[in-house]
């Protein structure tokens, strides 16, 4: 007689095909999230330059939750946010450079480097996530 295991309570099953559903369903939650920053980025920077500070604050929120949810993922979220430091808008470049200084040190301080030479609120905003870094007292990222 063949004995099998009796599985009782909340213990379940799982096989390869469902491992591979749920990375695949963590990558597109990721790809998600990493088109959340770069939206609610862009629309805060449009809220500001209209003088509409309401909405602009209403998408800080909403890009500072997405980027949350990709930190708390660790690194595989912080790779899905390196693909925002070659977004066509600068203020998203500088947003997620700001945030990946201390994964990805070199390439966020070139993207905030040649951001910063600029005149405005986006490179002003590059050069003080530049001055935090070199000063110590940067903490976007903990780790």
């Amino acid at each position: 007689m063949v004995e099998h295991p009796v599985v009782r309570g909340p213990a379940r099953l799982r096989t390869a095909g469902h491992r591979e559903r749920v990375e695949g369903t963590l990558a597109m939650t990721l790809e998600k999230l990493v088109e959340q920053v770069a939206l609610h980025v862009a629309t805060q920077t449009d809220a500001i330059w209209k003088g509409d500070a309401k909405t602009g604050n209403k998408h800080a929120r909403k890009y500072g939750a997405a980027i949350d949810q990709l930190l708390a993922h660790g690194d595989p979220g912080r790779d899905a946010l390196l693909v925002l430091l070659k977004h066509e808008r600068m203020d998203v470049r500088v947003m997620a450079a700001a945030h990946l200084l201390r994964y990805r040190t070199a390439e966020a301080r070139a993207v905030l480097e040649e951001a910063a030479k600029g005149q405005g609120l986006v490179p002003f905003e590059a050069s003080e996530a530049l001055k935090r870094w070199d000063e110590g007292t940067w903490t976007l990222d903990p780790g």
